[in-house]
């Protein structure tokens, strides 16, 4: 009998090390090994044919399609009167939404200490600075006349030219500035000690390309003092830096006095959207980095899949509730041209679209999250990811091209027709994915001493009859 129990205790504490990733301590030396392993591994054939297919789409359908953009001029695209905003705004929101998640998962959720976020926060702050890379794209393929992009920026000039701040350009080139700084910065600091490790694992130029990002980090106690304290304090700064990117952006909206877009709660309604997009292509690239690379299998886990799970059920309703007050609110103030809009919005000829926007984003996620066996499944939460961002891509056309078709002058009305715009918009998409394959053979995907540091302070102890997780303090 005591036998029975003590191998039922064991097969607990075995089941919980398998399940839990902080229980489940490797040596500090293999598991630097692993993280070198999957990111020197020499790649495959099947890595370089769709490297080579994404380098292609990226020159052809982005940088091609904007020279031809740039030469023949803005009527190329789809954006003519009442629609001079289409797509190129459309991918814009939709690429700042992405990038959110990286900051919401390192810094939200570091402030909070939740140990779960440890293995994949440099996997989502790499979404924000790339993500933000696509939002700038978009912003200068709207500007026509990308080469006087500097107009936008106040300097001193002797012709005395200053950037019109009532412009949403203006607004949004701010915006996304101070966030690819600050993020990208937030981004380097974790980074530190792991390049560290790789510059005393390599050899040749990336041993030089690794010095030099390490900075001469060592590992002292003074220097790991310092970057903690530095990391504390971009945490906590950047936050409100997340939180006001998306709020001018949807000021681009709300400040205007055009039907359907006059709201005072656009603001925290595209926050919610941000965060419901980006929490699920933070799924999917979680799902194929753990498929992809080398011993990833070992640093992701059902565990990462289902408390990601958990955060996109949540932020689900929170959009779930904000879209509906946002219509009601609408629908009953009764201006006869919002109504008109929001009866366009549904039985318009787009109306396939708005239904499959709430389809989307709120029946699938609502459909399948609420069980953990599916939450954990990683195909299963890549699924709901990428019909997720479906779902929030169609919410953004429906805000900004479908929405803008119907004003206070019905002579003016006419259905956008999208142009070289889409090809671009893919060209984007392409670049997003080949930054990522080239940085996962640049950069450890993994923070390892994030990892390590999470490790010591778990710990399994029994009280009585019960065996629990006991986490302490480092700091």
């Amino acid at each position: 009998m005591s036998d029975n129990k003590h191998h039922a205790e064991h097969s607990h504490e075995e089941h919980l090390r398998e399940k839990h990733l902080m229980l489940d301590p490797l040596p500090r030396g293999r598991m630097n090994e692993m993280v070198m392993e999957s990111m020197m591994e020499p790649p495959t054939w099947k890595f370089w044919v769709i490297f080579g297919f994404l380098a292609f789409v990226v020159v052809y359908f982005l940088f091609y399609k904007w020279g031809v953009l740039i030469a023949k001029g803005q009527g190329e695209a789809g954006v003519m009167r009442p629609d001079y905003w289409g797509i190129f705004l459309v991918n814009t929101v939709f690429w700042i939404g992405i990038s959110h998640a990286g900051t919401f998962i390192s810094a939200i959720l570091r402030v909070f200490r939740a140990e779960f976020r440890r293995p994949f926060t440099r996997a989502a702050e790499l979404m924000t600075t790339f993500g933000l890379v696509q939002a700038g794209f978009s912003i200068f393929m709207h500007m026509g006349r990308v080469w006087i992009f500097y107009w936008l920026m106040p300097y001193p000039n002797q012709r005395l030219l200053w950037p019109n701040l009532h412009s949403p350009l203006t607004w949004d080139l701010l915006a996304i500035t101070t966030y690819l700084l600050s993020s990208t910065m937030y981004l380097f600091l974790p980074l530190i000690p792991d390049v560290a490790m790789a510059r005393d694992r390599s050899t040749g130029w990336r041993k030089n390309f690794y010095k030099i990002l390490a900075l001469g980090f060592r590992g002292t106690e003074g220097e790991w003092t310092h970057l903690r304290n530095a990391m504390n304090i971009f945490a906590f700064a950047i936050i409100p830096v997340m939180f006001s990117v998306h709020t001018i952006v949807s000021w681009d909206f709300a400040a205007a006095t055009r039907p359907g877009w006059s709201s005072t709660i656009f603001g925290p309604y595209f926050i919610v959207g941000a965060l419901h997009s980006g929490m699920g292509a933070a799924a999917v690239v979680l799902a194929v980095i753990r498929g992809t690379m080398k011993h990833m299998k070992y640093f992701v886990r059902g565990e990462h899949f289902d408390a990601i799970g958990k955060l996109m059920l949540i932020i689900s309703m929170a959009w779930a509730y904000f879209f509906f007050n946002d219509y009601m609110v609408q629908w009953y103030g009764g201006d006869k041209w919002t109504q008109q809009l929001l009866h366009f919005h549904e039985a318009g000829p787009l109306g396939w679209m708005w239904f499959g926007m709430l389809f989307c984003n709120i029946v699938v996620p609502w459909a399948i999250l609420w069980n953990p066996k599916w939450r954990a499944t990683p195909w299963a939460i890549t699924v709901v990811g990428l019909i997720i961002n479906v779902g929030m891509w169609f919410e953004r056309y429906i805000i900004v091209p479908v929405s803008v078709t119907i004003n206070r002058m019905p002579f003016t009305w006419r259905m956008y027709t999208p142009g070289i715009e889409v090809p671009m918009g893919i060209g984007t998409v392409a670049f997003f994915i080949l930054l990522y394959m080239a940085a996962s053979k640049l950069i450890p995907l993994i923070p390892v001493w994030e990892v390590q540091e999470g490790q010591m302070a778990h710990e399994l102890k029994k009280f009585g009859r019960e065996t629990v997780v006991s986490v302490s303090e480092l700091e």
